[in-house]
């Protein structure tokens, strides 16, 4: 298994793909409860609240209708604008609601599939019962790593906002430069963004299979993000193009009805959606770990499988996340 680990440093795109398919099946009965119990509502989430915010949303547009159609001071107004705040104030908490349930399912989620691949590496038994045990003890930390990169991202917009501003009152009005100054600006601007977001995407495994976690995850993260970065931005765009057309395909037919195509076909367009999001899910976590250990590898670093199946072990007991020292640096004769 060892000779396994060192020779990940040479997977590729489909590579680092064939893997993860490979661990899927491998571990398809736990990975099929995992989906059960966490990433099917984390689906369920997603995609039903498109169609319930759409719902609400109209609701109160057609309340304000009336709303402005109504003479000011009536009673009829009074009341009509009453219900138009209590509509706002239940679209509010449902997003609310909504943010908060993604947020911890999608925390959960990762815990669970990013657990179960390290003790596939270690060689250690899994059970379901083990894997759901061990899911609270370390959301937590990865909830610290998603405060901080929110903070890293709020930062990186409030930049950007900043240099659209400074763009604005300096080189708005330049027929030449202004334009392709602005043109600069957006595409570093994404570039930018799309980095930032695989960094976070690791960090998480790193949070899970480390003692690190925040800012210190994030940095650890775009170390070893480094050498892999092009095929880590292949991989992000490939399944955030397969994430969108899944969401565009459910918006169109289920949540706008576009074409009025008939109940029966919504309804099976609607679960076609749901099915592929849940293995889309499953996948793109299955792959993050992968490139965890791909880019370990590729640095030359070797994880003490003694010490990351002791930290497993230390799940059902005191919590001892893997010590950086216990990520050695080392080279390797192949």
């Amino acid at each position: 298994m060892d000779r396994e680990l060192e020779e990940m440093q040479f997977l590729g795109l489909f590579g680092i793909y064939a893997e993860a398919y490979k661990l899927i099946f491998k571990l398809r009965k736990i990975f099929t409860q995992i989906t059960l119990a966490l990433i099917l509502p984390l689906s369920f989430v997603f995609l039903g609240h498109e169609k319930i915010s759409e719902i609400l949303y109209w609701r109160i547009r057609y309340t304000e209708y009336k709303l402005h159609r109504t003479p000011a001071g009536t009673p009829r107004f009074d009341s009509l604008s009453d219900i138009v705040s209590s509509e706002w104030s239940v679209y509010v908490l449902f997003k609310a609601v909504y943010v908060t349930s993604l947020l911890v399912f999608a925390l959960l989620a990762t815990s669970a599939v990013v657990y179960t691949v390290a003790c596939v590496y270690t060689n250690r038994e899994i059970t379901f019962k083990k894997v759901m045990s061990v899911v609270p003890k370390v959301w937590k930390r990865l909830m610290v790593t998603f405060l901080c990169t929110y903070l890293g991202f709020f930062a990186y917009n409030v930049a950007f906002a900043v240099t659209l501003y400074l763009w604005f009152v300096t080189l708005c009005e330049v027929s030449i430069v202004g334009p392709v100054v602005l043109w600069i600006v957006f595409v570093s601007y994404a570039i930018g963004f799309v980095y930032v977001s695989i960094i976070w995407q690791l960090a998480s495994v790193v949070t899970v299979l480390e003692d690190s976690c925040g800012f210190k995850a994030m940095i650890k993260s775009k170390n070893l993000i480094k050498g892999k970065i092009l095929v880590s931005i292949l991989i992000f765009f490939k399944l955030n193009f397969s994430l969108g057309v899944i969401d565009s395909y459910f918006r169109i037919y289920v949540v706008y009805e576009w074409g009025e195509i008939g109940i029966i076909k919504v309804i099976g367009i609607g679960v076609l959606c749901f099915l592929l999001l849940l293995k889309l899910i499953l996948f793109v976590l299955v792959v993050q770990t992968v490139i965890y250990f791909v880019c370990n590898s590729f640095h030359h670093e070797s994880v003490d499988k003694s010490a990351l199946s002791d930290y497993l072990e230390g799940y059902f007991g005191d919590y001892m996340p893997l010590k950086a020292k216990d990520v050695q640096l080392e080279e390797y004769h192949l």
